[in-house]
């Protein structure tokens, strides 16, 4: 399967020193000649380190013609607007605003303040009636990972 080796192919280029702290987040094909690669890096990654990935790649697809003599191939952070995916990519955004996501639960954006194992915390300040006054005090909201339906990073203006 060609995603297969292309993902050995990606796998084979982070064990490089450049990429020591970059990872994997997610492939797509879109179609038969459309391949988006989506990395990321504890620290942010580079334009120069997806363009070597993006070289790399093309190389063999350019040799083995896995996709025609025609093709786009995308290597690119996730970026702002994409979900979440990996455990690591919330760990890397502790203290950034997220928007969060349940089935049958309105979404909630929040600070992220905490990454466990098996569950992420966001808090956010909200505002309550005690007696004629209103309010505001921090709520936390505690999310199991495999409950989530979606979770992205939610920019500061």
């Amino acid at each position: 399967m060609v995603e297969e080796k292309i993902r050995a192919l990606i796998d084979e280029k982070l064990k490089e020193e450049l990429y020591s702290d970059c990872f994997f987040v997610e492939m797509l094909l879109k179609g038969d000649k459309r391949l988006e690669i989506y990395l990321d890096s504890d620290s942010g990654i580079t334009f120069q380190q997806c363009q070597r990935m993006s070289r790399h790649i093309e190389a063999v697809l350019d040799e083995e013609k896995w996709f025609g003599e025609k093709y786009t191939l995308e290597v690119s952070s996730p970026g702002i607007g994409k979900p979440l995916k990996l455990h690591r990519q919330y760990l890397k955004n502790i203290g950034r605003d997220l928007e969060v996501r349940v089935d049958g639960e309105k979404p909630v954006v929040g600070e992220l303040i905490d990454v466990k194992e098996e569950e992420f915390t966001v808090t956010r300040e909200e505002k309550f009636k005690e007696g004629k006054k209103n309010v505001k005090k921090m709520v936390e909201y505690t999310y199991r990972f495999d409950a989530i339906k979606m979770a992205k990073v939610k920019p500061r203006f």
